[in-house]
């Protein structure tokens, strides 16, 4: 059970509060969600934006769907879905896939959907694609302290 250095680092330097959940290995945040048997409402997946010339993370429960059209309305310019190669070169040190939804440790600005601030536990992934990392929501917002919030997520 492992998380990204890069993540470890940073909770550690702030002294987060944080267990880990290890499970199946798994290639989606639902599946993540279901192989740690938690509520999929609780499972923040990190989506990888660019708006042409910067990379950015939105943040929205597993359970939703984004909606790129809101979030472009919440962010006032326009973004598209990072390509995975793009991805991968932010996050090094993750899995393809892994993203952790942590922003400020990889040098990103963060937008978080509303529905993530009503949840009192949070889980997200740490970086591999069998390990979760579990927070309560003040230390979660403790993670991403600039974060701007926003509505951008549907369950279709």
């Amino acid at each position: 059970m492992t998380i990204a250095p890069t993540l470890q680092k940073y909770m550690d330097e702030r002294g987060i509060r944080y267990d880990l959940v290890s499970h199946e290995p798994t290639l989606s945040a639902l599946g993540s969600a279901h192989a740690g048997h938690i509520p999929s409402d609780r499972l923040a997946k990190a989506v990888v934006l660019s708006d042409g010339g910067r990379y950015k993370l939105a943040v929205l429960p597993a359970s939703q769907h984004l909606r790129l059209s809101d979030l472009r309305m919440e962010l006032g310019h326009e973004v598209h879905l990072a390509t995975e190669p793009e991805a991968a070169e932010v996050f090094r040190d993750c899995a393809l896939g892994a993203v952790p939804a942590v922003g400020a440790c990889y040098g990103l600005d963060v937008i978080i959907d509303n529905s993530i601030d009503q949840q009192q536990e949070l889980y997200f992934e740490g970086g591999d694609h069998a390990t979760l990392v579990h927070v309560n929501q003040a230390e979660f917002a403790r993670l991403n302290p600039q974060a701007q919030h926003g509505s951008f997520s549907t369950r279709d």
